[in-house]
């Protein structure tokens, strides 16, 4: 499991449904090379924390697969107010 946090770049609180969203979007960019197996988005005071459960020979190798979506998938999740803050 990888804890990805997303901090949000707009004030405000997110619109009611932004973490579903942000999930879907993780699930229809991750390709079967990144082993993405589970997504638990939990909103925090200052965004998303995202649990990550991923299929991998070790954490090292998890946590480069979700760095690795991850970045592919800045632009989008900077469109929906959001900015990847930390694993």
């Amino acid at each position: 499991m990888i804890r990805a946090s997303l901090c949000r770049t707009v004030s405000g609180r997110a619109p009611l449904g932004q973490s579903r969203l942000i999930h879907d979007l993780l699930w229809a960019h991750a390709t079967p090379a990144e082993g993405l197996e589970h997504i638990r988005p939990r909103p925090t005071e200052n965004g998303l924390d995202l649990f990550l459960f991923v299929r991998a020979h070790c954490n090292a190798s998890a946590l480069e697969q979700m760095r690795t979506l991850l970045t592919r998938l800045n632009t989008e999740i900077a469109v929906h107010g959001y900015t990847v803050a930390d694993f």
